[in-house]
């Protein structure tokens, strides 16, 4: 697949393989996206963020070790033009309002449909938010 020269650079951060390798095929598949780094832990996001500089982390908000929330409050810091979009099994009110007030742009389940969280990912990059519809 050819990236183009504009491609949004993805990172994804998730502690199960299977999950994390899916995601990178599936959106390596996209024109303007080019998957630039797959971390399993926020420990190794923050280490790859910094070499890789991606424009979106795509981030599990439950992990262990460093979890998202902590590793997306210690990104945002250290990389202030990386937008992290949290991509969880986990809905509910509380979670999401913890995972925006730590800098995360969006909160998108992983039962949302392949199209809205593509359309989600374009919105971040192009406006440093996630559209109110992928917000759960």
């Amino acid at each position: 697949m050819t990236v183009t020269p504009a491609a949004m650079r993805v990172m994804i951060v998730d502690d199960h393989p299977v999950v994390r390798k899916g995601l990178a095929s599936f959106l390596g598949h996209e024109p303007d996206i080019e998957v630039v780094g797959l971390a399993d832990s926020g420990e190794q996001a923050l280490e790859m963020a910094q070499e890789l500089h991606p424009d979106v982390v795509l981030m599990d908000l439950s992990m262990p070790g460093m979890g998202g929330i902590e590793a997306t409050k210690r990104l945002v810091q250290s990389a202030p033009g990386t937008r992290v979009m949290m991509l969880t099994s986990f809905g509910g009110h509380e979670r999401m309002v913890e995972a925006l007030k730590s800098g995360a742009v969006g909160y998108v389940v992983k039962d949302t449909a392949p199209a809205d969280l593509l359309n989600a990912l374009r919105s971040v990059a192009a406006t440093g938010k996630a559209p109110p519809t992928t917000v759960f």
